[in-house]
């Protein structure tokens, strides 16, 4: 490089750094206004690009990103609780803040929980809480924790246990990823009735465990889920017995007998299952199969 282009380029920096530091400043002061209207909170973010900024910066990227989520803190806890709130730049805040250092960890664990807590307390915006910690999953793709919270966001805010299941699961299989992980994901799976890939996670852990009370626990559940799957199947023959007989049947050797099942079912723990008197079939009291993820069953 010359040393006229090379002064050249000094120059542009020595002009660009003050001039961008002096944009910060403005933003900053205009962010803490209190009274503005929308259009004026649109303006505050005049350097709304992430990329964009992130090229002015002149490797400053880092330094401008922990000034961005410092604001982004100081937005979220000034409004917080107050009726009525929008939190209108929060989402543009954290946008720029991980744009301009992916890496961030914090930005993306804390900022999800602002943008997905129900009103007044954040956003009320779990989708974007979900694209936040998903761009961060991408930028930090060994952090267990990235996955573990979108685990989070879908089961509690979205109710999608398979996407939530599927996270914890992820999660498990990252460097450190504790076991938990993994019994998480097991446990989603069931709540949404998914059967099959909570039964092969179950017993991934139960033939992988080394610790006694993990492998336990796992073994508990699978007795459950295999519980939960012969109620369900037993309630349907239920039903089409009723149909035919104009009643419930009272026990499971009515169904055998009656040419329905080829034998009396047991539960995993070996005894017979028995019928409600609403014909919803049941554990026996006597049995030590503990059904503490019992599946949605349609009420009579």
């Amino acid at each position: 490089m010359s040393g006229q282009s090379h002064t050249r380029s000094l120059g542009f920096a020595l002009i660009a750094i003050p001039i961008l530091f002096l944009a910060i400043a403005w933003l900053q002061t205009r962010i803490d206004v209190e009274t503005r209207t929308i259009a004026q909170q649109k303006e505050e973010l005049l350097l709304r690009s992430g990329p964009l900024l992130k090229k002015l910066s002149l490797g400053y990227d880092s330094l401008l990103a922990d000034i961005y989520w410092t604001r982004a803190v100081q937005y979220y806890g000034g409004r917080v609780g107050n009726a009525g709130e929008k939190f209108e730049l929060l989402w543009p805040l954290l946008d720029i803040t991980t744009s301009l250092d992916p890496k961030l960890i914090v930005a993306y664990r804390f900022g999800a929980i602002f943008l997905s807590e129900p009103a007044p307390m954040g956003a009320d915006r779990a989708d974007l809480a979900v694209e936040l910690v998903k761009r961060g999953v991408a930028a930090n793709p060994d952090d267990w924790r990235l996955d573990s919270d979108l685990g989070f966001l879908y089961y509690w805010h979205l109710k999608n246990y398979p996407e939530a299941s599927a996270a914890y699961l992820e999660a498990s299989k990252k460097k450190d990823g504790p076991v938990l992980m993994k019994m998480m994901a097991a446990e989603v799976a069931a709540k949404g009735n998914s059967f099959s890939a909570s039964t092969a996670i179950w017993s991934e852990i139960y033939d992988t465990a080394q610790d006694p009370a993990v492998k336990k626990n796992a073994f508990q559940h699978l007795q459950s889920l295999q519980a939960q799957q012969d109620l369900l199947a037993l309630d349907k023959y239920a039903e089409d017995y009723r149909r035919r007989n104009g009643r419930y049947p009272t026990t499971t050797r009515e169904l055998y007998e009656s040419g329905v099942l080829s034998g009396v079912p047991l539960d995993p723990a070996g005894i017979a299952y028995i019928f409600g008197s609403d014909g919803k079939a049941q554990l026996d009291p006597n049995s030590s199969v503990i059904l503490d993820k019992p599946s949605k069953r349609s009420p009579r």
